[in-house]
């Protein structure tokens, strides 16, 4: 039989790859086909009922290994969680024999009969066992230390945050509440798609490359079509094409979809997330707050049970209704500026004096931003919508019906970080085309992130789109909320890294 040729490799892989040559000569299979699997391992221990032999099948990686001669103990993890084995030699014969050729890492199944150890721990005592895959790399293992006082110490953790970034699968083997947060994450999301439709409203989907890219103020990829030889862009946002779906006569579309942007990385930023973007027809962002403060405390009671989360040392309550602040009122009280009447000179100062980083190429509404950002975003800690923004700021909302220089938005803000941005959509053509036109001027200003002059959908909107308000949630930014987690890394599966060198 052909042996594996092992080279370069350290004496711990060395080692493995040793033993599936000696399981490849006595005829064993170490990466088996399927695994007919009935039972996990949490299940069977809450069944549990004393003095009633049940037969079970489970299979999962093996965590533990305990020898003592002719019966050993191993441990195994699946899905659900972990479970106890209890392998005898002269009930399992020749498996037993090659249970010596197997490590922890491998992969397992195992048929047999629950019951209750000396120690009083629910295990399985095999009675058939089966590799289902040789691990040929050691995965690592941390060791709990509790000392007289009983004080826990672990050792050899795989805790280095780089490390367990670009090795997710590792991370989320030996790490288990890891796992713990994207099954949350989940569930996050499928009550939010449950939600949208059960208020009939319909989940459609958008391109993802676009020929020309808007929705949103941001530096966009760009690639390169061979057959039609034009640029083409990941999508930023979805708004613009959700937008022209509510002019051709739906009341109401969503989509959750992958977005991209060419932007700095941090806490709260990775070029590629997840948003959540819903028009509703005859809507206005009144409604749409409304409409938020009941999407996300139903969202923290039916998949939580609660409306009150420890985020770091704050403990946050989503509980309707959430606070409302304007924005201009809030910059004025913090700093004694009207961000409405000052001209660009004062504005410009003001922002100096504060500390925003500026290149001299910002735009008026960048400028507002950026002042907001420095003074008053980190006092958000608890659910609020900050509304009434200065129409530089906002190139795709309705002007405010009542207060000249404003629009229709908001933004929620929780724990100081934007988790959603919503607005009563503009939807008149004339303004829409001269909020563009001064987006072009930022843009030849040198404002890289102003947005571009769509033709097709100024087009679209002399069709006529019926009043409609839009909202774009920011899925990772709402699970790291609800999930305590502090940097956007840790609540997606893949998050962006430097190669490896």
């Amino acid at each position: 039989m052909e042996q594996l040729i092992v080279e370069d490799i350290n004496e711990l892989i060395k080692r493995r790859f040793e033993e599936l040559n000696e399981l490849k000569t006595k005829g064993i299979n170490a990466f088996a086909y399927s695994f007919e699997r009935n039972d996990y391992s949490e299940e069977i221990k809450s069944a549990y009922e004393e003095g009633v032999e049940k037969n079970v099948a489970v299979a999962g990686r093996i965590m533990a290994i305990r020898r003592m001669g002719k019966a050993s103990f191993t441990t195994i993890q699946d899905v659900k969680g972990r479970i106890q084995i209890y392998l005898k030699q002269d009930e399992i014969g020749e498996a037993y024999d090659n249970f010596k050729l197997y490590d922890i890492g491998d992969i397992i199944g195992v048929k047999g009969f629950v019951f209750k150890t000396r120690t009083g721990e629910i295990s399985v005592h095999c009675r058939e066992l089966v590799l289902l895959t040789k691990s040929l790399r050691p995965i690592p293992i941390a060791k709990e230390v509790i000392d007289e006082n009983g004080n826990k110490t672990v050792h050899d953790q795989f805790a280095d945050k780089e490390l367990r970034y670009r090795q997710r699968y590792v991370d989320l083997i030996v790490n288990p509440e890891v796992k713990d947060v994207f099954q949350k994450r989940s569930k996050i999301i499928s009550f939010i798609r449950a939600f949208l439709d059960k208020q009939n409203i319909l989940e459609v989907e958008t391109p993802v490359l676009q020929a020309l890219y808007g929705g949103a103020s941001a530096r966009p990829f760009v690639t390169h079509h061979n057959a039609l030889d034009i640029p083409l862009y990941l999508r930023i946002a979805d708004e613009l094409y959700l937008k022209r779906l509510i002019v051709g006569g739906f009341d109401g579309v969503y989509e959750i979809s992958k977005d991209f942007r060419n932007e700095g990385m941090d806490k709260t930023h990775n070029p590629e997330f997840t948003m959540m973007e819903v028009y509703v027809a005859y809507k206005d962002y009144e409604w749409m707050m409304q409409f938020v403060e009941e999407m996300i405390s139903q969202l923290c009671l039916q998949v939580f049970g609660k409306t009150e989360f420890l985020f770091e040392d704050k403990v946050i309550d989503f509980k309707p209704p959430w606070n409302r602040v304007s924005m201009v009122k809030s910059i004025k009280e913090k700093t004694g500026i009207d961000v409405l009447s000052v001209d660009d000179t004062a504005l410009t100062n003001a922002a100096k004096k504060y500390g925003v980083a500026l290149t001299g190429k910002e735009s008026r509404g960048k400028i507002i931003d950026g002042i907001f950002e420095v003074c008053i975003q980190e006092s958000l800690i608890q659910p609020t919508f900050l509304i009434d923004y200065p129409v530089e700021t906002s190139p795709l909302a309705k002007k405010h019906r009542s207060i000249e220089g404003l629009v229709e938005r908001f933004e929620g803000f929780v724990a100081g970080k934007e988790i959603c941005n919503a607005f009563s959509e503009l939807n008149d053509p004339i303004d829409q085309k001269a909020r563009f036109e001064d987006q072009v001027k930022a843009r030849e200003a040198g404002d890289d992130e102003a947005q571009t002059y769509d033709e097709d959908f100024i087009r679209a909107l002399e069709y006529g789109m019926p009043p409609t308000a839009g909202l774009g949630v920011g899925i990772d930014r709402l699970v790291m909320l609800l999930t305590n987690q502090v940097s956007i890394r840790d609540v997606l599966f893949f998050p962006q890294m430097k190669p490896e060198k």
